[in-house]
């Protein structure tokens, strides 16, 4: 085995990681999430993203929650989550708390890696000092430091940890040298060096911005076009026919990236003494959206004389994006939430979704299944458009729907005029 390498944090981003990087190296697999380890321990990932046979194949991995077991690794990945606190500012306890734990474990030349998306300058400013602190060493004399910023997109089989470019920074030459040999053993694609970790950081952080600006501006010519009775989805494909139009469609926008990352990069403008305003702008219009697809369902049906009080609904799609399971600030969460409190019966359907995940008034509306020939829906929305529902969805519609009613195509996935639909 060529390095003991200790992977902080093993969920979407942490396990990938450890699946490659054990061919050829002794991988210590921590989380402080026991419920998490004995599953993995178990070949089971909650997630859906990796096979049952391909977890129980890796042999070089040691699944734990024991501090123990990443002592005197020649390498540190911290890869925890890091989301916002309910002011929507950067909620960095579980960096903290995992660099404190890598801080008190550090050996001399160990080289700690962050994959946690942050603004830019926080390794440096937050990290960087715990370290010290806990470990009694000195960077760039003892042990090193770098970043190199996740890029898994969870559901997408066309883009692997393997043939996604990776960016690489470190604290000195040194470092981004023996990063950049670290990750190029299991990337096929470029690995790219950068000058600093605050640039590191910072192109992390504006790719999800540039994301959510972008849809967030045709979110809102959606609501214009709305009202000017045009279809935004025609529009689009008509724009589409210039060279250099960059083709977005409307939706939900959350999880805990596109939805998250934007306000790490205004927190950071803020503390400069610079306010942001077209970043926080689009972030607003897509934190509506789902009051306005919920308003949108309750015009079209006023229209259609349907009685939405007396309808049953469904709503298809739970997850915060297509084809995953991952729930954490999913936009339908939202949506639901519009129905209930408007005192509107609503039902949910996502197979891919696990219930034990879903609130305890959200497991109460929650179907586990929708092939009851006796329930029929009289509005059907269609939020995420996985492939399972996708690939089906004739058969799907001609069981549970009623004819002529309202079938609202949030993403507009389904073949237009098929179906007696709605979109944004």
């Amino acid at each position: 085995m060529k390095n003991k390498i200790s992977i902080i944090g093993v969920g979407y981003v942490g396990l990938p990681l450890a699946l490659k990087f054990q061919k050829k190296n002794k991988v210590i697999a921590f989380d402080t999430n026991l419920q998490r380890i004995e599953e993995l321990k178990k070949g089971l990932d909650v997630f859906n993203d990796q096979k049952k046979n391909y977890i129980e194949a890796a042999k070089n991995i040691k699944f734990t929650s024991s501090v123990e077991d990443i002592k005197n690794s020649d390498f540190f990945i911290v890869t925890v989550p890091t989301p916002v606190n309910l002011n929507k500012k950067p909620n960095l306890k579980p960096l903290i708390s995992a660099t404190s734990i890598v801080g008190k474990n550090l050996k001399k030349k160990s080289v700690v890696v962050y994959e946690s998306t942050v603004y830019p300058g926080c390794t440096e400013e937050v990290c960087l000092p715990i370290l010290q602190k806990a470990s009694s060493l000195k960077i760039n004399k003892d042990f090193y430091c770098g970043y190199s910023p996740e890029r898994v997109n969870v559901g997408d089989d066309s883009h692997k940890l393997e043939n996604i470019n990776k960016i690489v920074s470190g604290s000195n030459k040194f470092a981004i040298k023996k990063i950049y040999d670290l990750y190029s053993s299991i990337i096929k694609a470029k690995v790219y060096k950068v000058e600093s970790i605050k640039v590191a950081e910072a192109a992390k952080v504006i790719e999800n911005t540039q994301r959510d600006l972008n849809i967030a501006l045709v979110n809102e010519l959606s609501i214009i076009f709305s009202k000017l009775n045009i279809d935004t989805n025609e529009v689009l494909n008509a724009a589409s026919t210039k060279w250099n139009f960059v083709k977005y469609k409307p939706g939900l926008v959350g999880g805990h990236c596109v939805g998250v990352d934007p306000f790490y990069l205004t927190y950071k403008a803020e503390q400069i003494g610079y306010h942001p305003k077209v970043i926080l702008s689009g972030r607003n219009i897509n934190d509506k959206m789902s009051y306005y697809v919920f308003k949108s369902v309750l015009k079209k049906s006023k229209k259609l004389k349907i009685n939405i009080k007396k309808s049953n609904i469904l709503i298809m799609g739970y997850s915060f994006k297509e084809n995953c399971s991952d729930i954490r600030n999913s936009k339908v969460t939202d949506l639901v939430n519009c129905f209930i409190k408007n005192k509107i019966s609503v039902n949910i359907y996502d197979p891919l979704v696990n219930i034990k995940h879903l609130s305890k008034k959200h497991q109460n509306i929650y179907l586990p299944t929708i092939n009851n020939k006796k329930k029929f829906f009289d509005i059907l929305i269609l939020a995420v458009p996985h492939k399972v529902f996708i690939n089906n969805f004739s058969k799907t519609y001609n069981l549970i729907m009623k004819k002529k009613k309202l079938l609202f195509d949030i993403k507009s996935a389904l073949p237009k005029n098929k179906y007696f639909q709605d979109t944004l």
